[in-house]
């Protein structure tokens, strides 16, 4: 059982994600000896492979495809490449660049997908394990084939160590399947939420957009980076991708600042593998306490400016 690692870069760099997925594809090779294979389509393939080869993982392929890579040209290669080496389960993270060409290359493969994977084995077959309706549950895939996403922040990056094969892969590319090209890339937002080491974000408690100013001085004081629950993103306070739970961006910052957020199972799954969890809200009985490591029950308005003003001194 082959299994297959999908790198990801952004602005000429390879991102963590990309490391943290052959973690997950050593992992699952390990319970049967399989090899572990890792793709990196477009960019500076030779600087990205050598970022890439590490411990465990057999042999790292490059396409050269062009700085970035669009969807159709994603789905040929990685189809081509997985015939190339028989690969039987391919590891994308779960993240917006994944999830727009996985499920075509599910469907390109005919094989069946899961998403947002915290858990792989392959005892008895492979297995998945993911959040269901606010519960961890073990999926048993038929036939051991699948294109599966992984949340990011549940495996450690792998250690770069120089010991993979490096080999180039020619793919044949149908042009007149390549129905969208980039032209461009125009960046929305500067800060990389799911890289954050620091994350301070906010909820319906903050009760109004111009009471933002208040996140936006502590995240400033920390050096973080703002993010929010669902409701001031539904409100058009902050835009969708500082959204963070199982609807947004799942996080694993050293420390995130939970500030009036109640604390649904929604946005829960988003953040439980911060470092600590540290909420103020002025509810005692709010289930973000049943998470945080540190509590503050109080008026945010109060506390905010309170803890902005320690940290700045």
């Amino acid at each position: 059982m082959t299994v297959l690692t999908v790198a990801e870069h952004r602005d000429g760099r390879l991102r963590d994600v990309s490391r943290r997925a052959q973690t997950a594809g050593r992992e699952l090779a390990a319970a049967n000896g399989a090899p572990v294979h890792t793709a990196v389509v477009g960019g500076d393939t030779e600087q990205f492979a050598a970022e890439l080869a590490c411990d465990g993982v057999d042999v790292v392929h490059t396409a050269a495809e062009g700085a970035v890579s669009s969807h159709d040209v994603s789905v040929q290669v990685l189809s081509q490449l997985v015939a190339d080496i028989d690969a039987r389960v391919v590891l994308v993270p779960h993240t917006p660049t994944g999830l727009d060409y996985a499920p075509a290359l599910a469907a390109r493969l005919d094989w069946p997908i899961v998403t947002d994977a915290v858990g792989l084995g392959a005892e008895d077959g492979l297995t998945v394990t993911r959040e269901l309706d606010g519960r961890w549950t073990t999926l048993t895939v038929a036939g051991g084939r699948a294109v599966v996403t992984l949340r990011p922040g549940e495996w450690p990056p792998a250690e770069v160590t120089g010991d993979s094969e490096r080999r180039a892969f020619a793919a044949d590319i149908d042009d007149a399947a390549v129905r969208a090209t980039v032209t461009g890339v125009e960046v929305i937002d500067a800060t990389e939420l799911a890289d954050a080491d620091v994350v301070v974000a906010v909820g319906r408690g903050i009760g109004a957009e111009a009471h933002l100013n208040l996140v936006f001085d502590l995240a400033e004081a920390v050096d973080g980076t703002v993010a929010a629950s669902g409701p001031p993103v539904k409100r058009g306070w902050l835009p969708p991708e500082r959204q963070v739970g199982q609807s947004g961006t799942t996080v694993a910052p050293d420390v995130y600042i939970a500030v009036g957020i109640s604390g649904t199972a929604q946005h829960l799954a988003g953040v439980r593998d911060s470092d600590t969890v540290v909420a103020v809200n002025s509810d005692p009985a709010a289930p973000i306490f049943d998470t945080a490591d540190y509590g503050i029950v109080g008026d945010l308005f109060d506390i905010v400016p309170a803890l902005t003003a320690a940290v700045t001194g």
